[in-house]
């Protein structure tokens, strides 16, 4: 079965998955769930059902994206075919027989619910989306469909935490070009002109000043946890192949 882990302050179906429970191999053992990986699509496809059936959604209404890392938004009021989403990081939707699924494998899945409008969003959140303002952007799309910031709960999911998330001074510029006092974001690296970024603690922040009622990093490192999450900074560090990308899903209740 494939193993989701929840936030308590969700209260409509979701997960965070991690990469076990499904049936890919090899370097995509065994939850991969990128429809734009290597890996055997029809392992995808099975490993995407699993996840919707734990969720209780229906496998051909999960819906994902073509992720760019950039800060565009795309309501849902019609399902697709997987692998035919359009090209942006978040969705939003008030549909109850669809779910909203994001692949991450170091960034930040972040999902949202108002559970009085019963409007949730889904975000991929790198760095540069993060900056580029996805996060922003995705609380408007909930307002556009009758969602209040105040009633707002986001959860960050398992991403690359500031120990393992060494940086050069081309992303700390650009993030500080927006604001000088996200510096507080970065402590000094391990060698001359590095710097750790707090990915996730850069991503609670937005969502607060955005006015989100109430914002819960889960603090899990996907880098140092091998067993359960991919990483592309590990397959950087240690020199590997290909990797899978593990899904996070929510839908309304």
């Amino acid at each position: 079965m494939a193993e989701a882990l929840t936030a308590p302050s969700i209260p409509v179906p979701h997960g965070f998955f991690t990469r076990r429970g499904g049936v890919s191999s090899g370097p995509y053992a065994s939850l991969n769930c990128s429809i734009s990986s290597q890996d055997d699509p029809a392992a995808v496809l099975e490993n995407r059902a699993r996840v919707a059936r734990v969720i209780g959604a229906d496998p051909s209404r999960m819906v994902g994206l073509t992720q760019v890392h950039g800060p565009d938004v795309v309501a849902v009021t019609e399902p697709w075919l997987p692998g035919q989403g359009r090209k942006a990081d978040a969705m939003v939707t008030a549909r109850a027989d669809v779910a909203l699924a994001i692949v991450t494998a170091d960034c930040a899945p972040v999902l949202f619910v108002d559970p009085a409008a019963n409007v949730v969003g889904a975000a991929h959140a790198g760095w540069r989306g993060a900056v580029a303002g996805v996060l922003e952007a995705t609380i408007a799309a909930m307002l556009a469909s009758g969602a209040s910031a105040g009633r707002i709960v986001a959860s960050i999911g398992p991403c690359i935490a500031q120990a393992s998330y060494e940086v050069g001074p081309d992303l700390r510029e650009a993030v500080l070009a927006r604001a000088g006092e996200d510096a507080a974001f970065f402590k000094p690296g391990r060698r001359p002109d590095r710097w750790q970024f707090d990915l996730a603690g850069y991503c609670t922040a937005r969502l607060r000043a955005a006015g989100v009622g109430h914002v819960a990093p889960m603090g899990l490192d996907t880098v140092t946890e091998e067993e359960r999450f991919f990483s592309h900074r590990r397959r950087t560090l240690t020199n590997a192949g290909p990797i899978g990308h593990q899904i996070s899903v929510i839908r309304p209740a």
